[in-house]
């Protein structure tokens, strides 16, 4: 098999830091096409990295039927955007949150399944050292069945969300828009922009599926600190929540506990640890080395490349970012009525894989 194509569709601020580069580095891949609004900006990324191809239309983009796509556009164009390459017949990296809606996150993935295509969320915690197998684990009854999960995440985000951003912008090959990050109507705010990572690795990780919420969000432009009560199919209960609380440059402090059947689990990200209590004292754990479980995001987009030779894994498969989208969507209308618990809208998980 030839060098795979793969364009960028939203080449701003993070795509030109991390998803362009990691695709550079690998031999297998030719930057095919790129699109972004602003003609100066535009001839900039195409010719900085070399693409062979520029516009500022998705669609000039998708019609050079590349292998991979990958759409790093703003929050509320991600539906557009991802279901046009879909239509196009590439397989896509999708950029989280995935996007605003329920119903259109999963109006995607069955897109994908009906194209055969894959589609990949941005979750880049997944691809960490050993979190693959610790899912294993949990999943296989570390803990035994599942009753409670408690999950915190505090991001060192809070001029992204309610200010003029972070210093190491001002250095950035592109500067972000602060209008995405800011404005309620196109996503805006700590639980798209940040939840959108523990909530889908807290549902990866467990394979639970969300069936209500009840929330509350502190007032505000947009919201800073979020805490929701989540019951899942099955009848295990949880939590998320989360704050911009940590100061740039410092690492977010993100905890997962589980409690079962069999016992309970700690896991901090931000101290690449786990530890697993069982009942029966049955010794069970994966060992992490100091900063394998620093975030970094490369891994999803070598998991698109590689998929598209016919190889690899998923580990941020297009349902468990639709499952996300579940959760902060009900938990948004939640707490706009006042915290009472709500419905998750769309359809659950399991139907949508079985359609």
């Amino acid at each position: 098999m030839g060098r795979i194509r793969v364009s960028v569709v939203g080449a701003g601020w993070y795509a030109a830091e991390n998803h362009i580069p990691a695709l550079k580095a690998r031999d297998d891949v030719a930057l095919d096409g790129v699109c972004r609004l602003g003609a100066e900006a535009l001839e900039r990324v195409r010719g900085h990295f070399g693409f062979a191809f520029a516009s500022e239309d998705h669609r000039d983009v998708l019609a050079r039927r590349p292998d991979a796509v990958i759409v790093a556009s703003p929050h509320d164009l991600h539906y557009v955007h991802v279901r046009d390459a879909i239509e196009a017949g590439c397989h896509v990296l999708c950029e989280k949150p995935m996007t605003l809606a329920p119903a259109e996150a999963w109006d995607l993935v069955r897109r994908a399944k009906s194209s055969g295509r894959h589609l990949l969320i941005a979750n880049g915690y997944h691809y960490l050292p050993k979190l693959d197998r610790l899912r294993s684990l949990i999943q296989g009854g570390a803990v035994g069945r599942i009753e409670h999960l408690a999950c915190s995440f505090v991001s060192a985000t809070r001029r992204v969300f309610d200010g003029d951003g972070l210093a190491r912008w001002k250095t950035a090959f592109f500067k972000p828009d602060i209008a995405t990050w800011q404005d309620p109507a196109k996503g805006g705010g700590f639980a798209y922009g940040q939840l959108s990572h523990s909530v889908a690795l807290s549902l990866w990780l467990t394979g639970l599926e969300p069936k209500s919420v009840g929330a509350r969000v502190a007032p505000g432009a947009v919201d800073l600190v979020d805490a929701a009560s989540v019951a899942f199919e099955g009848g295990a209960l949880g939590t998320f929540s989360g704050a911009a609380g940590m100061p740039e440059g410092q690492r977010a402090i993100l905890t997962i506990q589980l409690s079962g059947s069999e016992g309970a689990l700690d896991l901090a990200v931000h101290r690449d640890h786990v530890s697993i209590h069982r009942h029966d004292g049955r010794p069970q754990g994966v060992d992490f080395a100091p900063g394998d479980l620093v975030y970094r995001c490369d891994g999803p987009v070598n998991a698109l490349v590689d998929l598209a030779a016919g190889k690899g894994e998923n580990l941020s498969p297009g349902e468990t970012g639709a499952a996300t989208i579940d959760v902060i969507e009900a938990m948004l209308r939640s707490a706009r009525a006042g915290g009472a618990p709500v419905e998750i809208a769309s359809p659950s998980p399991l139907l949508a894989r079985a359609s």
